[in-house]
């Protein structure tokens, strides 16, 4: 079951400090929703151990996360695939574009595709669409509160 994804948030930061914020795995794990662990294994991987909810089934995903196409400080593709055991798989990415809104401000743009397979999959595509727009949601306006804090 396949999915998109897209959205957009202002963040009361600088560019260059989104984009380092977008790199740094402290950052990222305190604003992933479920994020358990978060390691960087070189400049553009990492391991990553998520629990998500979804309607009656909670499965902890272990997983690998890799950044692609990196352009500096403007865009990237961010890659993932977890697997969470009986419950099934999950796999995706993102283009996320950061474009200056002035010199203390960015926008963020991203536009994800997932797809997912397994116990979770037989959940119905209305309950994990909107389980994963609930997800994005959070992860990018936590993620612009800690930023432009």
């Amino acid at each position: 079951m396949a999915l998109v994804i897209e959205g957009e948030e202002r963040i009361a930061a600088p560019l260059q400090k989104v984009w380092e914020a977008l790199n740094d795995p402290d950052v990222l794990s305190q604003t992933i929703p479920g994020c358990q662990s978060l390691e960087k294994k070189s400049d553009t991987e990492m391991g990553a151990t998520v629990v998500v909810k979804i309607g009656p089934i909670k499965a902890t995903f272990n997983g690998e996360v890799t950044l692609r196409n990196l352009n500096p400080p403007h865009s990237y593709t961010i890659q993932g695939e977890g697997k969470g055991g009986i419950a099934g798989f999950a796999k995706g990415g993102a283009d996320v574009t950061l474009t200056a809104d002035g010199p203390e401000a960015t926008i963020l743009r991203y536009a994800a595709k997932a797809d997912v397979g397994g116990k979770i999959a037989q959940l119905g595509s209305r309950l994990i669409e909107s389980t994963s727009k609930k997800l994005a949601g959070q992860f990018f306006s936590s993620f612009g509160e800690k930023v432009g804090g």
